[in-house]
């Protein structure tokens, strides 16, 4: 058990030319284990969260955009985060109950729609999604889509809502389990676009699927966030795809544009945290996208 201290997260985040967003996130809350507590508190920490502040505090002074995925969050860990984050976000996984979570408290449902809800109270632009072949029914995935529609119908704080599908991993108790197909996973997709709300961007992540065109006609329109730094540390078996790889394969039937963690509609609205306006400020446009020939002028004298 262990953290990464301040000057491996520098290091880092000093590698990331060509980087607009620093991506924290973690799996169930650390906190609850005495071992790590001490090694917080031996850094100078008096909890997890007020660490991860202060990496967020770290990746702005780097000129970088934080998103943070800490999972399962109370109102006031959402209000100590809101200012130095562009966006947060929590998978949603699925609304209902199932056995691969049993062992899990922070996959709860209900923890996990009521930080989604608390963020919508917050007005933080949030990311969330739905984790396809964990067990549940087709049917289950509506149910879980229509609980996000509900939920930004309510605040109107959802900017996307990934489609992801299951990746099996060795050492695990679903090591075994069967990943979802090519089939499965368009059909989900075309159910998000008829459930979701015109305005929340669904998101097929680019380095789980073997094609991303027949998504994006399938009704995807985001493609997330590729890394030229780190893998993806949730599955990192499977390697990012580069942009030219990318625009490759989408050909002339889409066009790719570079878009900041916080959507050009919470651009517009200057929904994200305070310590990220300057910031959000040189990297956007007009339209809320990003616009790259800035990126030089807000990094850090290295």
């Amino acid at each position: 058990m262990d953290i990464m201290r301040k000057e491996e997260v520098e290091r880092l985040l000093s590698m990331a030319r060509n980087a607009k967003e620093a991506l924290f996130t973690f799996g169930e809350k650390p906190d609850v284990y005495r071992d790590f507590r001490k090694i917080l508190n031996d850094l100078g920490y008096r909890s997890f969260i007020d660490y991860v502040v202060e990496m967020n505090r770290l990746a702005i002074s780097y000129g970088l955009l934080p998103h943070t995925n800490a999972g399962v969050l109370s109102r006031e860990e959402l209000m100590k985060l809101k200012p130095f984050n562009a966006s947060l976000g929590l998978m949603l996984e699925q609304a209902v109950e199932l056995e691969c979570h049993s062992e899990s408290p922070g996959k709860k449902p209900e923890e996990r729609i009521r930080t989604i809800r608390e963020a919508g109270k917050l007005q933080i632009p949030f990311t969330t999604g739905i984790l396809v072949g964990i067990g549940e029914k087709e049917y289950d995935r509506a149910y879980s889509l229509e609980v996000i529609a509900e939920l930004h119908e309510q605040f109107g704080h959802i900017q996307e809502a990934i489609i992801q599908n299951f990746k099996p991993k060795k050492g695990t108790k679903m090591e075994k389990w069967k990943e979802p197909s090519m089939e499965e996973m368009l059909k989900t997709v075309k159910l998000a676009r008829e459930i979701l709300p015109e305005d929340v961007a669904i998101q097929i992540p680019p380095n789980l699927v073997e094609d991303v065109l027949p998504f994006l006609k399938a009704g995807a329109n985001d493609l997330g966030g590729i890394s030229e730094v780190t893998p993806d540390y949730i599955n990192p078996e499977a390697p990012w795809p580069s942009i030219d790889e990318l625009k490759k394969k989408l050909g002339s039937d889409f066009v790719l544009r570079e878009r900041l963690p916080v959507y050009p509609k919470f651009v517009k609205l200057k929904f994200f945290g305070i310590a990220v306006s300057e910031l959000i400020e040189v990297y956007s446009d007009e339209n809320g996208y990003a616009r790259s020939e800035s990126i030089q002028t807000a990094r850090k004298p290295i």
